[in-house]
């Protein structure tokens, strides 16, 4: 301080530029947090792009050419496994002919949970549960970041790239197949495999996901220590 006291009696208008530059925004302000389009800070981001996104689909059978899809459910879950976000399962209509073309395991068990009438019902299209899912999305994850999860997943990508491009595009082109840790955990950690939780078999889509979260939840806690 003694410095300035003697430098604003000596040279007045030099004391009067050192204190505009003390006074200027560039030094003393603070520095804005990074905000991307979704909303979310540079922190955020980082904690953001280790999220799963979890997907469970029901079909009308197994083959991309000619069966449907009837049902999507979605999950997200942090890298930790707890879900910190679902959204209320789609449930898509498709015309009788649809239905009645299924094969017969479809026809038995999509009869017994109710879904294959809940599409009869359903006025949802294709259209619309995607772009409600993709602002679901974009809530909670960055774009082409985080991975695309389930049981047997690799079949549930490949409908959903022919019917719901602009939603696998989201995602990050990697996957978490439940179903092969499933098989390595059978191989290798027999006593372990034995344990893993049973499934309900409902072949509804929310049910399925929070069964395949819960299972990779024992083989984190029982294998990946």
């Amino acid at each position: 301080m003694n410095g300035f006291r003697c430098l604003r009696t000596t040279t007045p208008l030099l004391w009067k530029y050192q204190r505009q530059v003390l006074r200027c925004p560039l030094l003393t302000r603070r520095t804005p947090l990074s905000i991307n389009r979704n909303g979310m800070t540079t922190s955020m981001l980082d904690v953001a792009k280790e999220r799963i996104v979890w997907v469970d689909l029901e079909m009308t059978g197994l083959h991309i050419e000619t069966d449907k899809i009837i049902e999507i459910a979605c999950v997200i879950t942090d890298s930790q496994l707890n879900i910190i976000a679902e959204i209320p399962p789609f449930v898509i209509h498709q015309p009788d002919n649809v239905l009645d073309g299924m094969n017969e395991w479809c026809q038995v068990h999509h009869g017994k949970s109710g879904l294959t009438e809940a599409v009869r019902k359903s006025n949802t299209t294709l259209q619309s549960a995607e772009e409600k899912l993709l602002a679901f999305l974009t809530q909670h994850v960055p774009k082409q970041k985080c991975p695309l999860a389930g049981n047997s997943i690799y079949m549930d990508k490949m409908f959903l790239q022919k019917y719901m491009p602009k939603f696998t595009e989201f995602l990050h082109y990697r996957i978490i197949d439940v179903s092969s840790v499933k098989e390595l955990c059978r191989r290798w950690y027999k006593d372990e495999f034995k344990n893993s939780p049973e499934k309900s078999l409902s072949h509804r889509g929310q049910e399925d996901i929070k069964e395949s979260i819960k299972e990779l939840q024992y083989y984190k806690m029982k294998i990946f220590k």
